[in-house]
């Protein structure tokens, strides 16, 4: 790839963002066209910059880092999603890859790896970090495959602007807050919660906060 490869740098930790930038620029030879530190964000800013690739993290604040890929990539189809993760959960990185990310990589892994996986990614293939990929394997499953679900579980029913609200709230928003944050009227954000606890049979905000943490949410 030439300098002409356009990246947002998705990052809520100055350092760790000082330091992928420092990657793209220094080792790749890239451009980066935004930083962003909120989920809420990262939309927008594919908007305005139309990168190549987005490096990001998936422990974002304001809204979840599974639900910012499936939305980004089912907007622009050909975005690559390169993320870069603290966590080896071998079920957080197939939810990654299933929602349309075309790479998952450790913080912990050696610069050298990450250099990899974005190359990898910009030539249109797969690259899941080694550490993770022995956890996601199992004797009968592809580790490209999507994860056996029940279809009729709670979480699944719920729509993508009330996944947002659910960890808004689990974050401690107020629903004005979560209405400025969003865009929209108060009265849709509690249509929204109220939508959202009726499918989980949360009754108040601890529920919620323990479903945010169950649905790998708060990291």
């Amino acid at each position: 790839m030439t300098g002409s490869t356009g990246v947002i740098v998705v990052e809520d930790h100055e350092l760790l963002a000082d330091g992928m930038c420092r990657l793209v620029e220094g080792d790749l030879k890239w451009r980066v066209l935004a930083r962003v530190e909120n989920g809420l964000d990262v939309y927008r800013a594919c908007q305005v910059h139309r990168p190549d690739l987005v490096m990001l993290d998936l422990g974002l604040p304001g809204m979840d880092g599974i639900d910012v890929i499936r939305q980004c990539c089912q907007r622009w189809l050909g975005l690559r999603v390169l993320v870069n993760s603290a966590s080896n959960d071998g079920e957080r990185a197939r939810q990654a890859l299933d929602a349309g990310a075309a790479a998952y990589v450790l913080k912990s892994s050696a610069r050298d790896t990450v250099i990899h996986a974005a190359r990898q990614v910009m030539t249109g293939r797969r690259f899941i970090d080694p550490a993770v990929f022995g956890v996601m394997r199992s004797p009968t499953q592809s580790p490209y495959s999507p994860s056996p679900c029940d279809n009729e579980t709670p979480e699944r029913l719920l729509t993508l602007r009330e996944r947002q609200v659910l960890k808004l709230v689990a974050e401690g928003q107020r629903n004005r807050d979560i209405a400025a944050l969003l865009s929209i009227s108060i009265k849709t954000v509690e249509t929204h919660r109220l939508n959202m606890m009726r499918k989980l049979d949360a009754h108040n905000v601890a529920d919620i906060v323990n479903w945010a943490h169950r649905l790998r949410m708060m990291l």
